[in-house]
């Protein structure tokens, strides 16, 4: 009977052994997103319209407001060595996916601070005052640059007071070093 059950056991730790493999050594794939300078025009694939900020209109008055954010991509580009073989920073770039809550709401400005590798960036959205909106709920994506470049390491983007952590990699070294 122990032996019975000392196979049985053995079976089961070869068979989720087995099943830990084939899930643990899965290659995740990048999702064109996740790519520093791929943007879509116009109309995603997602159904997401890629918006651009553009000027208010001078006479009306607007109130503003935090712009809602779904999900976010922060994509630095991969690292250049450009001065024979002393690092440079990367650009980077955040892909911001959200939806804006009627037909009146328009994007209206990013501010962004750097400290260290704290980056802060408020996005907010634009409504005239005093419009009657349709509600009508128009899901978007926006592509921002951040502001200078950034050295390996690992660092903080706030945006609208939501941390989102992320890496920029040192750039990989000629084969063979």
């Amino acid at each position: 009977m122990e032996r019975q059950a000392m196979i049985r056991w053995v079976g089961l730790a070869l068979l989720m052994g087995g099943i830990g493999a084939c899930t643990g050594a899965r290659v995740v794939e990048n999702t064109l997103d996740e790519h520093f300078g791929h943007r879509f025009e116009g109309q995603a694939p997602d159904g997401r319209a890629t918006l651009v900020i553009t000027p208010p209109d001078s006479s009306r008055q607007y109130s503003y407001y935090p712009a809602p954010i779904d999900t976010l991509h922060v994509r630095p580009a991969s690292s250049v060595d450009t001065t024979g073989g002393e690092h440079v920073g990367v650009p980077v770039e955040v892909l911001v996916k959200g939806a804006l809550p009627d037909a009146c709401m328009a994007l209206h400005q990013v501010r962004q601070e750097r400290v260290g590798h704290l980056v802060t960036m408020d996005i907010f959205m634009r409504k005239p005052s005093g419009a009657i909106c349709a509600s009508v709920v128009r899901p978007y994506r926006f592509y921002v640059m951040l502001d200078g470049e950034y050295e390996p390491g690992h660092y903080t983007l706030k945006v609208n007071t939501k941390a989102y952590p992320f890496v920029v990699r040192a750039a990989a070294g000629p084969p063979g070093t």
